[in-house]
């Protein structure tokens, strides 16, 4: 009994989170519930993505414990309720951001212009106050989540973003409103407000944030125009009536008619009527493909000309489109080997910047200069502000959500991020022939019978032993005996022999029917076919021997041609850098023929599908990072032992769920795009995770004075505030640049 498959992860919007740390924090809570065998969290996307065996109102707790908030997304209406609230988030930030920018500018204004009073008179000293006052209520407004979640971490004895922003500006008001009501117990040098500064910050961290919003929505364009192709109503068909419903109500078996120019809603099976429909959104072709009776439909697809009937078979999350926008969120929520020293940095970033403030503080109030106090004030706060991680956070993710997204659009769906990272890496790729080279429908093109049979009886018999089987080449036989109108009784016994044939009984003959390792099994003598079939397979034909009662009774020849992009499609991973060979269990003669003509140099043939995945390890044995595509059964565990395996998006379930990369379109350019796609994605990683800690190394030493004693100057709070709202703008928008890249080479 094969084992249940395993559960759909759970994923949840995450409320409160603002940095590296909050991500360490949300994954710790969640893997520490029972039953969790994964957990990841997304800072870009504000969401968690959990594995195991779960409960929703557990996990929600947890992260409640944790200090944030959690709800979980099950349903498109979810997902469209948090991207009104994101884009509402948005909204309130850059209020935020306008409210104490237009505070801030005007204190500033004033004291350019010497309009305010000083602190050394009682009338100064009651405007100072009141301006305090004031500063403290557009704290409030504008500033009140940095407090509200620096709050509730301490409650929950975290640290994180907030809590270092809670405390910088919160410091600077505090000495602020000391300096206001007491000036005679600050020295003389150091009564200074620096209530400007306090609210100056509040307003860049919003805007910046506000910035960072906008951005990663854009980030995240591919899923919303992957949702943007669901229709939203369906014409149900019942009876003589028709009426529009939404799509969430269709049932399966449910007949709907779909008019010119509409959208399929679901997945199903043409009853009536024909029409052409253009697939593109699945095969990246813009030729339309004509739908008959009995065709199948996918949803999201666009009817073009005619109009026609159709049952669905799919509905809801079991659609084409639902799995492929399933596959991009959670490929999109994972994280490659690389993301992870961030995570490993993150976890302890926070406290390490709160024992530096508290260092930094020491040593000016110990050993600097006067004033003293307001030295340790600038640098402290300064210290707290430079350093929040928000750039550290997002370095990953955005740039995972950013390559995801385009490898979608271009027919790739990326399991999860360890195979975007690996792709990149690949140094061979293998490739299997029947369905991934070649076109996977094969034709009978030759047919000899020995004498004592004729070519149609010995057609049949072989056609009644293939209806049992599912392979490529028993299809060619049935369509052929179709053709010429003969009727192929089904096999009294049927046994399907792996790399070799078939074998059984059909109209009480025996029958065996497939290579000569197969006749040699059976101790047949296949001499007398010998000639003919190496002389098919030098052709590029695959020979296909049968023996009835146990002797050679005739041979049929198959032909399987190339796909039409196939030879540049390979030239292009060889351009890429990869050594490329054909692996298959075909004849050896006929393997060469079809790698010579698609251009590939090593062939490994006649390997039965138990020995493919030793193929690869062999290569793998020698240093080689191989990647395997393949879309049928017999290459599930070659594809399986392969860095990264390639599934061929019209090969079978277990091929698909086998491999970590899915070319939905069937198309070996899938491969090099791919391929260049996470080179770019991986390099535009680096880039960010550079920049981040380049940003917090050079930044934080900066912040606590290091160039004081050599140039007597210090890093404005402002400024901080300005380069820690920039840098995680930055990261979000080199992030970006990936939504132009295109694969060098990639068709048209």
């Amino acid at each position: 009994m094969s084992a249940a498959p395993p559960a759909k992860p759970l994923r949840f919007a995450i409320s409160g989170m603002s940095c590296a740390g909050c991500v360490a924090a949300v994954e710790t809570a969640l893997r520490e519930v029972p039953g969790v065998t994964d957990a990841s969290v997304n800072l870009a996307e504000r969401t968690a993505q959990v594995s195991g065996t779960l409960q929703p109102a557990a996990l929600i707790a947890a992260v409640r414990e944790a200090g944030y908030d959690a709800a979980e997304l099950r349903e498109a209406g979810d997902e469209q309720e948090r991207d009104r609230s994101e884009r509402a988030r948005y909204r309130r930030l850059f209020r935020n951001a306008l409210a104490a920018g237009t505070f801030a500018a005007a204190l500033m204004l004033g004291e350019m212009l010497g309009a305010w009073p000083g602190l050394d008179t009682p009338s100064g000293r009651v405007f100072w106050i009141g301006i305090g006052l004031a500063t403290l209520a557009v704290l409030r407004y504008a500033g009140g989540h940095f407090f509200s979640g620096a709050r509730r971490q301490f409650r929950h004895h975290n640290a994180n973003m907030d809590t270092l922003i809670a405390l910088g500006t919160g410091s600077a008001w505090f000495y602020s409103m000391l300096v206001a009501l007491f000036p005679d117990s600050v020295p003389s040098l150091a009564r200074h407000a620096y209530f400007e500064a306090a609210v100056t910050i509040i307003a860049l961290i919003n805007l910046g944030s506000a910035l960072e919003s906008r951005a990663r929505g854009k980030a995240s364009a591919a899923i919303q125009r992957l949702l943007g192709l669901r229709p939203k109503t369906a014409r149900l068909v019942e009876g003589d009536q028709e009426r529009d419903v939404p799509i969430e109500t269709l049932a399966r078996g449910a007949l709907v008619r779909v008019r010119p120019g509409e959208k399929i809603p679901v997945d199903g099976t043409v009853v009536g009527g024909q029409s052409t429909v253009n697939e593109a959104m699945l095969t990246g072709e813009p030729l339309s493909v004509v739908k008959r009776q009995g065709d199948p439909v996918t949803g999201g697809t666009l009817n073009e000309a005619g109009t026609f009937v159709f049952q669905a078979n799919r509905v809801g999350e079991e659609t084409v489109l639902a799995q492929i926008i399933a596959s991009v969120r959670q490929a999109q929520n994972s994280k490659p080997p690389l993301g992870r020293l961030a995570d490993r940095v993150a976890a302890v970033f926070v406290p390490s910047v709160l024992i530096v403030a508290v260092l930094t503080a020491l040593a000016w109030f110990n050993f600097g200069p006067e004033p003293r106090l307001g030295f340790m004030l600038v640098t402290t706060l300064t210290v707290l502000i430079i350093a929040c991680p928000c750039a550290l956070g997002l370095a990953t993710p955005i740039s995972i959500m950013v390559g995801v997204g385009k490898a979608a659009e271009h027919g790739i769906l990326i399991r999860d991020g360890e195979a975007l990272q690996r792709a990149g890496q690949l140094t061979a790729v293998i490739l299997d022939k029947t369905g991934t080279v070649t076109t996977g429908r094969p034709t009978v093109t030759a047919l000899k019978a020995l004498d004592g049979f004729d070519e149609n009886e010995l057609l049949r018999l072989a056609a009644g032993l293939e209806a049992g089987s599912e392979h490529p080449l028993a299809r060619a036989i049935l369509n052929a005996a179709a053709e010429r109108g003969l009727t192929a009784r089904a096999p009294e016994q049927f046994a399907a022999i792996a790399g070799q044939g078939a074998g059984g009984r059909v109209e009480g003959r025996a029958l065996a029917v497939g290579n000569r390792r197969l006749l040699d099994a059976n101790g047949i003598d296949g001499a007398p076919l010998a000639a003919e079939a190496e002389r098919l397979a030098a052709a590029g034909q695959t020979p296909i021997l049968v023996a009835v009662d146990a002797r050679a009774a005739g041979l049929i020849g198959i032909s399987d041609p190339l796909k039409p992009d196939s030879l540049i499609a390979i030239r292009r991973l060889r351009d890429l850098g990869l050594r490329v060979a054909l692996l298959t269990g075909d004849h050896a003669a006929t393997a060469r023929a079809v790698a010579a003509e698609a251009g590939i140099d090593t062939v490994f043939a006649e390997v039965a599908p138990t020995a493919k995945a030793e193929v690869i390890a062999e290569f793998q044995a020698r240093g080689e990072r191989v990647g395997m595509a393949g879309d049928g059964i017999n290459d599930a565990p070659a594809l399986a032992r392969a860095d990264v395996g390639f599934a061929m998006g019209a090969g079978t379930d277990v091929a698909i769920e086998s491999a970590g990369i899915t070319l939905v379109g069937g198309s070996l350019h899938g491969i090099a795009d791919a391929i260049a796609i996470s080179r770019a994605t991986v390099a535009n990683i680096r880039q960010n995770l550079f920049g981040a800690f380049l940003y917090n190394t050079l930044g934080i030493p900066l912040a606590a004075g290091a160039l004081y004693p050599a140039t007597g100057m210090l890093l404005d709070p402002m400024l901080a505030g300005a380069a820690m709202a920039l840098s995680s703008f930055t990261v979000v928008s080199n992030a970006n640049r990936l939504r132009g890249f295109r694969p060098k080479g990639a068709p048209t």
